[in-house]
């Protein structure tokens, strides 16, 4: 997409108004008056999104969208990560020990989100809950 001021607020108004939640954004820096803009929605939400975006898109005269809907986010939650230096490594080399690809990465002081290959869903959440000795009562299922 072209890399300047409001192009993010010209994709993602018509997506709320459509009621359409966004989950991660990820932008990455511009080159050459161009940026790659990265976004997740629900998979019931995914058609929907995906054809807003591409009347946008088009409207800049080019630019190209990829969709993909065999992903799912596991993600590390706590207060404590505030404290506690590594524990993104942690998580990170435990997807990687198990062969497991990171499309994505999100983060905020209580939280890292990755996006992965659906595929891995239950296996990344087996490796987590290892690695950080939770409880294994609860196993999530990608959206």
């Amino acid at each position: 997409i072209p890399d300047r001021p409001g192009i993010a607020s010209l994709i993602f108004a018509p997506i709320s108004e459509a009621g359409i939640i966004v989950d991660m954004i990820i932008q990455n820096v511009g080159e050459d008056g161009r940026a790659s803009l990265t976004f997740t929605v629900s998979k019931s939400e995914m058609q929907k999104a995906l054809s807003l975006t591409k009347k946008i898109v088009d409207n800049f005269g080019e630019g190209k969208i990829e969709a993909d809907e065999n992903i799912a986010k596991v993600s590390i939650i706590g207060a404590g990560m505030r404290t506690h230096a590594g524990i993104a490594s942690r998580m990170f080399s435990a997807l990687a020990g198990e062969g497991i690809n990171i499309l994505m990465i999100s983060t905020s002081e209580i939280k890292v989100s990755c996006v992965i290959d659906d595929k891995y869903t239950e296996l990344a959440v087996r490796v987590l809950h290892d690695v950080f000795e939770l409880e294994k009562e609860y196993v999530a299922k990608g959206k």
